[in-house]
């Protein structure tokens, strides 16, 4: 929750700068928000809230280049429908869409490829409002160290006013679902990277269950596999409902898994759509969630480790799914995938009827397990992070700082979450 002083929702880069003025002159702090889907105080405060959605506009569409430029505001559900008019689409997208374009990059949204980044990855330019009032244009050959930082900028660089992202003609997936082993996953790991281009897969806790998704480019028509009772009755309300009885029962948790595993992931599932409705997908209901990037080579050894940990202390449980994804290294300095392949480990925990779920036990045990293999948290989950661990995990964690304080001198752009970051 957040209690701003003041609420702003400017249209215009003339009024984001008057908020700033303001700002200045009253000693107050200003936070950038988009879509508010960041599961993390990271948009928090309690002085001026800017919220970007009236700047949502596509300013220009690129065909030859295969380029947009659009208003930082923008969520990328809007912008993955009108992409489609123009024949073009993002290579890649994160589960959700109901997000804001500068929110995306500025927390390293993911997803799943090794032959792909993350999100930032895909911008070439970028304009951003610093605390000064100064504009400043970003790319790979303007003002090139600032937008080395600022595909991930975590808010606190300025405002970013507009972005322009790298696309690609538009593309159906094929997504297939089938059944496996954990230990034949790990043995075969890549090959089945190899195999797919956008692989992941979920591992149910508590069992040696996975469910390996492989999801690549096809000229099949689409068809969906989309069934009300299966993804709905049983796989959200009764979810929900058994969950909610495990507060009370935690020893059923093991059997929930290992139940759900059963009757909705045993069998081969294909589904052919538009990329970006492959890519979304239902994130069920309320959830705490955690998310780190390590080393790929790591993969084997974390992810075997943690299921060490959870057979040896029956009382943790664990939701399903931990999800595992794949990006490739980049040289965005505050990136969970600066200069390395990376694979990301997510832990859930569901909270049934918004109702709180013991979890400090698993999260400190997977925080430990994902430190040890070198780890770095998504910047828009939970983590108990502070600057002496950023430091080690991020070569350039110290170049990004000196850029804040030049941008920032006065930290107009920080709040509680950033503080723990940088001091």
């Amino acid at each position: 929750g957040s209690s701003p002083e003041l609420y702003f929702q400017p249209t215009s880069v003339e009024e984001i700068k008057e908020v700033l003025d303001l700002a200045r002159q009253r000693s107050k702090r200003v936070k950038v928000v988009g879509g508010g889907h960041s599961p993390s105080d990271i948009a928090c405060t309690d002085d001026f809230m800017v919220q970007m959605g009236k700047m949502n506009k596509i300013l220009k569409v690129d065909e030859e280049k295969k380029q947009v430029m659009v208003e930082a505001g923008i969520l990328l559900s809007d912008l993955n429908v009108e992409l489609s008019k123009y024949g073009l689409a993002l290579p890649n997208l994160g589960a959700v869409s109901e997000v804001a374009a500068a929110g995306v990059i500025g927390t390293g949204t993911h997803n799943t490829g090794i032959k792909h980044g993350i999100l930032p990855t895909q911008v070439v330019a970028l304009t951003l409002l610093t605390a000064s009032g100064e504009i400043l244009e970003c790319s790979e050959s303007i003002n090139v160290e600032i937008f080395q930082a600022a595909r991930l900028h975590l808010g606190c660089l300025g405002v970013v006013l507009t972005i322009t992202f790298q696309c690609v003609p538009e593309f159906y997936l094929l997504e297939t679902t089938f059944p496996s082993t954990l230990q034949e996953v790990l043995d075969n790991l890549d090959s089945h990277l190899r195999r797919s281009e956008y692989f992941r897969f979920l591992w149910f806790p508590h069992s040696e269950n996975v469910s390996v998704i492989y999801q690549d480019h096809t000229n099949k028509p689409p068809s969906s596999s989309a069934n009300w009772f299966w993804d709905y009755a049983a796989g959200y309300y009764l979810l929900e409902f058994l969950l909610w009885i495990s507060t009370f029962l935690p020893g059923l948790v093991c059997w929930i898994n290992r139940f759900f595993f059963w009757l909705l992931f045993k069998g081969k599932v294909e589904h052919v759509d538009l990329s970006y409705k492959i890519f979304n997908y239902e994130c069920r209901f309320r959830q705490h969630v955690q998310d780190w990037a390590i080393p790929i080579e790591k993969t084997k050894e974390a992810l075997l480790e943690l299921k060490a940990v959870l057979e040896n202390n029956p009382k943790v449980v664990a939701h399903y799914p931990v999800e595992v994804r794949f990006a490739r290294g980049d040289d965005i300095l505050l990136s969970p995938c600066f200069q390395r392949d990376s694979c990301y480990m997510n832990i859930i925990m569901y909270r049934p009827y918004g109702k709180d779920v013991p979890r400090l036990d698993y999260w400190l045990a997977y925080e430990s397990v994902m430190k040890e293999a070198g780890g770095r948290p998504h910047w828009a989950k939970a983590h108990t992070c502070t600057r002496k661990d950023f430091e080690k995990m991020y070569p350039g964690f110290r170049k990004f700082c000196t850029m804040r304080e030049e941008l920032d001198p006065t930290g107009m752009f920080l709040n509680a979450y950033l503080e723990k970051v940088f001091y």
